[in-house]
This record gives C-alpha cells, structure tokens and sequence, in this order.
C-alpha cells in the first residue's frame, strides 16, 4: 500500500491527474495478488520446512498456526488470483496495453516468487525483485493509470508502412523512479531484515538467501547503506526540481532509522527486532507521501 500511494500522490501533485475508477481497480488487484502471494509462501514453506518448529515458523505461517488444510489453502490462492486477474483486466481496459505487460509481468514475478522448483525467495535475488517489483513498478504504474494518455510511453502504427514507433518520456520516467527509490529499498530492506533474521533456519530448510551467500556483516552493510540511498534520492529529486522543499522533512526521520539501525546491528531476531525494518519503511515514507499531499493542497 505504501509505494501505491506514493504513485497516486505523485499523479496528483506533479500531474494534476486521478481516476478515481481505476484507483479502485489497481487498489483491489493489488491487494488480492499480494495475499495470494503470502498464501502461496506459507504453504510452499509449509510443505518444504524440514524445521517445523520454533518461533519463526509456529508462529507466522498460518496453516500451521490455525491447522488449515491444503485444500483449503489451496481454494483461497485460486479465489485470490482470479479476483486480481478480474480487476486487473479491467484496468487495462480502462488503459492501455503498458498496464497489461507490466501487470502480467507482476503476477509472474508474485507467483514465482514463492512458487516453482527454485522460487524467487530462496534464492539471493528476494531483495532485488521485491524491492524492485513492489517499489519500483508499483509506483509507476499507480501513476500511470491515471496519465495514461498523456504518452509517457506511446506505442503508435504507422499502418500504411506497416511499421510501429515507440516513445518514452525519459525524464518524467527518471523522476518517477527516484521518487519511487524510498519505498524500493525500504521494502527490499524488510526481505534482508527477514532474511539476516532467518539464517540459521534458512540454512537448515535449504533456502539460499542473500545474507547466507554474503555474511551476516556485509549483509547488514547493504542493510544500513539502502536506507542511506533512500534518503540521498529525497534530497535529489528536491535539487532537480521534482518535489518541493517541504519534503525535505523526511529527513527529520534519519535519527530514528539511524537508532533503528543501532538496535539491529546489535541482536538479529524476528521476534524482538526485525520489526524495526516494518517501522523504517513506514517512517521514511509515510512522511514523504504526507508532505507531498500538504504541497498539492497548498499548491492547488
């Protein structure tokens, strides 16, 4: 939700523009491809763990918590998907066809990410394509929908040649991809946070995470230096012109982060500190999206 409003917030500010209709639309698809995502993840975790005990697992995988069974898990990822791919579809619909690539691509990379022979979260590419996918194209595509039309990316034919022309904006596309940077590393942090926490069990359950190919330290390295570009892309995109000065208040948030951070480094663990990475994100961009929701009214 948070790189979702971050999108629409920037569609209403920088481009005075919002459908109402398909912010419902992409609103509830991608609520619905989220939870299956999760459904998916702890049933697969579920049916691979060779440790089927202890604090990380009894406690947050839900089939085991509430002794569900498969059939059941499985009845509500296939409800879950087909009620995103329904909203999904009118969406495009009501858009064009940037909407159905990049959110066909979506649902592949949400369904890979915790399903098939090697899925995504077992691998040392989680962070990059959470942070990536969720951070990065989320944004992009709640701004979209509402400026569809206004060739951001235009792919027109020239039938009497039989050929196609394809344009970018690349600067709007540059500053919606700053813009999109907080939420991308705060979000790919929570997968690291997760994963430096999970580390012993991960080993034992096979799943080879960024943390186990690079070290606990260099992992937590990368941890705190996200946070720090996150940061760096606020201060940037105020000097470019893109956001106002007031958003420079985020960087009131920086001590905290940077306390958060203090706490991590010294104990790793799911139950007492990875929530801290939940409140990071929450704090660099909660307060980025309300300022740049104070300048559009202030600007209107």
């Amino acid at each position: 939700m948070v790189p979702f409003l971050l999108g629409t917030v920037y569609a209403l500010y920088h481009f005075h523009a919002f459908r109402l209709e398909n912010f419902l639309l992409m609103f509830g698809s991608l609520l619905m491809i989220d939870m299956a995502t999760t459904t998916i993840n702890n049933l697969l975790d579920y049916k691979r763990a060779n440790k089927k005990e202890g604090y990380g697992f009894e406690t947050h995988n839900a089939i085991v918590k509430y002794n569900m069974k498969e059939s059941t898990v499985m009845a509500v990822i296939v409800v879950l998907v087909t009620i995103a791919a329904v909203l999904g579809f009118f969406l495009y619909l009501n858009t064009n066809f940037v909407v159905l690539l990049l959110g066909a691509l979506s649902f592949l990379v949400g369904v890979v990410y915790s399903f098939g022979p090697i899925p995504i979260s077992r691998t040392p590419f989680g962070e990059i394509f959470s942070g990536g996918f969720m951070g990065l194209v989320i944004p992009f595509l709640a701004v979209y929908i509402h400026v569809f039309n206004q060739d951001l990316i235009n792919l027109s034919s020239i039938t009497s040649a039989g050929l196609f022309t394809f344009s970018l904006q690349l600067r709007e596309l540059l500053f919606i991809f700053l813009l999109s940077v907080p939420a991308a590393v705060g979000i790919a942090n929570i997968m690291l946070a997760n994963n430096i926490c999970d580390m012993e069990e991960d080993l034992e359950n096979k799943r080879y995470t960024l943390p186990i190919f690079i070290g606990k330290r260099n992992a937590l390295f990368v941890f705190a230096g996200l946070y720090f570009i996150g940061y760096a892309a606020i201060v940037l995109l105020v000097l470019l012109g893109v956001t106002p000065w007031i958003t420079l208040i985020t960087l009131a948030t920086l001590p905290i982060v940077v306390k958060h951070l203090s706490i991590f480094y010294k104990k790793q663990s799911k139950q007492d500190t990875f929530a801290l990475s939940v409140k990071n994100l929450l704090l660099m961009n909660v307060i980025f999206i309300l300022s740049l929701v104070i300048a559009y009214f202030f600007n209107s």
